[in-house]
C-alpha cells in the first residue's frame, strides 16, 4: 500500500478518535470514584442491566419484558428523579483538574500543615469553638472560592484560631486550603441528606459531608456544642476522633498518590518475601 498524506491524515484522525474516547471513559470512571451519588446510580444501572442479561439467558419472560419497559422508560425517568444529581455531577466535571491539585505538598510541607492545623484544632476543641476546614485536592472547589471571602494567607494556627472565633463575622463558614495557604473563609457548602448522620449533628458536620460526598476534598469539623472532632471524607464521616486519629488521617490523606503507590508496591514486595521465606 502507497502511504499518502491522506493516509496518513486518516490514521492519525482515528488515533486522536480513540483517545478522546478513552479520557472520556476515564474521566466518567474517575468521577464514578469519587461522587458517592454517581456510585449508587452507576450500581442501580448496572444492576438492572445484570438482571436484564440473566432474565435473556434463563428465559424469564414476564421478568424480561418489565425489565425491558425499564431500560426503555428509565434514562428519563433518571432525569427527572436525580435532576439535582445530574446538575451537580456536571458542576463537578467542569470544575475537575486536568492535572490533579493546586499545589502537590512536600513532606516539609506537609508536616507544616498537619502541624499548624493540629495546634489549631487542639485549642479549638478545648475552647469548644465551632469550625470547619476543607482541604481542596484533585476536583476543585473554585464555585465555592468564587462566593466566599478570598484571604490568599499563608496557613497558620494563629489565622485558623483568628477565623472561628465566636466574634469573626466569617466564622460560621467553612475554611478552604489549597495546597499550604488558606484561599477563602466563610465558605458555603451544601449539606448532605443521608439518613446514616445522627440527626443531633448540626450544619457543619451536614456540610462537611455533603460536601465529601461530591468531591475528593478532605472536611475537618469541630464541633461548637462538644468539641468532638471529626473528619468526613470519600463520602463517609468519622466521628469523634481523638487528636492523634486526626493527625494519622491528615498525614494519610495528604500523601500523593504516587507515594501511596509506591508504599502498596512495597507492602506487596515484603509479602512476597515473607511467604518465599
Amino acid at each position: 500500500m502507497i502511504i499518502t498524506l491522506t493516509n496518513i491524515l486518516s490514521i492519525v484522525r482515528k488515533l486522536v478518535d480513540i483517545s478522546l474516547v478513552w479520557m472520556i471513559f476515564y474521566f466518567i470512571l474517575k468521577n464514578i470514584k469519587n461522587n458517592v451519588k454517581l456510585s449508587l446510580i452507576f450500581k442501580g444501572v448496572f444492576i438492572v442491566v445484570l438482571l436484564k442479561v440473566c432474565a435473556y439467558i434463563f428465559g424469564f419472560t414476564t421478568i424480561n419484558a418489565l425489565l425491558e419497559y425499564i431500560i426503555q422508560w428509565g434514562p428519563i425517568a433518571l432525569i427527572v428523579i436525580f435532576q439535582p444529581e445530574i446538575r451537580t455531577i456536571l458542576e463537578q466535571l467542569g470544575r475537575s483538574q486536568l492535572l490533579g491539585r493546586h499545589k502537590v505538598l512536600t513532606v516539609d510541607e506537609r508536616e507544616h500543615v498537619v502541624y499548624e492545623i493540629m495546634n489549631a484544632v487542639e485549642y479549638l476543641k478545648k475552647e469548644r469553638i465551632g469550625a470547619l476546614i476543607v482541604f481542596e485536592r484533585d476536583i476543585s472547589l473554585g464555585n465555592y472560592i468564587d462566593k466566599a471571602k478570598k484571604l490568599y494567607a499563608d496557613l497558620s494556627s494563629d489565622l485558623l484560631i483568628a477565623i472561628f472565633y465566636e466574634g469573626n463575622p466569617l466564622h460560621d463558614g467553612g475554611v478552604i486550603l489549597q495546597g499550604d495557604r488558606v484561599t477563602c473563609a466563610g465558605a458555603v457548602f451544601p449539606t448532605s441528606s443521608s439518613p446514616k448522620l445522627n440527626r443531633r449533628l448540626g450544619t457543619r458536620h451536614r456540610a462537611a459531608l455533603g460536601l465529601a460526598e461530591e468531591t475528593d476534598a478532605i472536611c475537618l469539623v469541630v464541633s461548637e456544642e462538644t468539641g468532638r472532632v471529626s473528619i468526613a471524607v470519600k463520602g463517609e464521616m468519622f466521628y469523634n476522633l481523638s487528636l492523634d486519629d486526626v493527625r494519622m488521617m491528615l498525614i494519610d490523606e495528604l500523601r500523593p498518590k504516587q507515594d501511596i503507590e509506591i508504599d502498596e508496591d512495597e507492602i506487596d514486595e515484603e509479602e512476597i518475601y515473607e511467604e518465599n521465606v
